[in-house]
């Protein structure tokens, strides 16, 4: 359940880097919707690392392959 919370979270942060991507071409810098894409990526990956240090401390994770 943790790594698909983890996967999930990931997926979002390159749809919030391609949609900032997608502000900028398309406003070219008049809008503030690429500061919010911006804060909505920087928001999501400090989640992912929050959920993935938690799963090593709870044990859910472990390092390596297995």
């Amino acid at each position: 359940m943790l790594k698909a919370a983890i996967v999930l979270l990931l997926v979002a942060t390159l749809v919030s880097l391609f949609s900032g991507l997608f502000f900028l071409v398309k406003d070219e810098g008049r809008s503030s919707r690429m500061v919010t894409a911006l804060f909505v990526r920087v928001s999501l990956s400090a989640l992912t690392i929050a959920l993935i240090a938690w799963g090593f401390y709870t044990g859910q994770l472990r390092p390596g392959f297995g």
